[in-house]
């Protein structure tokens, strides 16, 4: 899953000689990944077999101070252990930037382009603490494990083909009928453009020829591919000149791997953290212009990118280099944020509690 590459770099650089790192796997089915997570661990419990209530029970033996959680509502969420509050700090991060609307559950991680403080914070049941920079940490030895190679970005498509490919890699069940309405004025605003998804076969890929063809999009400027793995998925970038972002739920990772491709993204910023993603990642990227704040603007800006193949052409060949020199891809700045902010989360708990400020496990 997605979600342990987002865990990587942070549990691959964390402070040893100020935190102990307890890891309690609910994994079913051990792999690589696993393995290195069980090295980066000071403590490791597989707990997989373990009820909630049982696991409670050792989270509280272990005497953890601080309790995170990875997955909010992901399918194999253990959030029912947490709420049985089995140790004095518990706080969710990771799976993705919103609440779990669990109140045993303390504080949320978050960042200041995600949720801009304060008008955001009365949204959750959770205490939103802003990371210094980036929700986000890109790390590309983990992102490359299991490719046959490296994998660099090429040149810019539409230099060869005469015309502009915009594409979209996002799990398909966030490409909702007002995407693809958007989408459809991009493509009209873009005469001789193509537009490329990930689909799967059948209904799916139907609803998108239907919708479009409804604005006189034709069948002939769609291409869809079913999911592919990773070093496919990665090479796809090669045939995209500008990524389509989705709508009000951005692409998260999925976004990080197009720019690592050199292949900018054009997002438009929404109401919620999940809709904000795109807008984090570029400003953390210096590039807050690639993202629009109406969708009238977001469909001014695709097609203006789309005309603009110098600028296009120059994105693709910095943007790799760009997120190199930023706190996208800077583990050990992100792992020092992150233990910043859980030492916030103790000194708070210490003064409220009149307890002695020094973390127990």
């Amino acid at each position: 899953h997605i979600l342990g590459y987002n865990l990587y770099p942070l549990l691959a650089n964390h402070d040893h000689g100020q935190f102990e790192i307890h890891c309690f796997s609910s994994v079913p089915w051990p792999d690589a990944l696993t393995a290195q997570f069980q090295g980066f661990a000071d403590r490791w419990h597989n707990v997989a077999a373990l009820s909630d209530a049982d696991l409670a029970d050792l989270i509280r033996k272990q005497r953890i101070d601080i309790l995170v959680d990875p997955t909010l509502h992901l399918n194999g969420s253990r959030l029912l252990a947490f709420a049985r509050k089995p140790a004095p700090i518990q706080v969710t991060f990771g799976g993705y930037p919103a609440g779990t609307g669990l109140g045993a559950i303390d504080y949320r991680l978050t960042d200041p382009y995600l949720d801009p403080p304060p008008a955001s914070d009365a949204d959750y049941v959770e205490t939103s603490l802003r990371l210094a920079e980036s929700f986000w940490c890109y790390d590309p030895q983990a992102m490359s494990m299991g490719l046959a190679g490296p994998v660099e970005p090429g040149p810019l498509p539409a230099l060869k083909k005469g015309h502009v490919t915009f594409g979209c890699l996002n799990s398909f069940c966030k490409i909702n009928a007002p995407t693809l309405e958007v989408w459809a004025r991009i493509l009209q605003a873009t005469p001789r453009s193509e537009l490329l998804l990930q689909a799967p076969a059948g209904a799916a890929r139907q609803r998108v020829v239907d919708t479009l063809g409804k604005r006189g999009v034709l069948p002939t400027r769609l291409r869809f591919v079913p999911l592919l793995p990773r070093q496919a998925y990665l090479d796809l970038y090669h045939q995209i000149d500008l990524a389509l972002d989705t709508l009000p739920y951005n692409g998260h990772t999925t976004t990080l791997d197009a720019m690592w491709m050199g292949v900018p993204v054009a997002t438009l910023a929404g109401k919620t953290a999940v809709g904000r993603a795109g807008f984090s990642q570029l400003a953390n990227l210096n590039l807050p212009d690639l993202a629009a704040q109406t969708t009238d603007q977001y469909i001014e800006l695709a097609a203006k990118l789309a005309a603009d193949l110098d600028r296009l052409a120059h994105l693709r060949g910095t943007l790799r280099q760009r997120m190199l020199e930023s706190p996208l891809t800077d583990a050990r700045r992100f792992a020092k944020n992150t233990e910043s902010a859980y030492l916030r989360m103790w000194s708070h708990w210490c003064q409220k509690n009149d307890a002695p400020g020094q973390p127990g496990g």
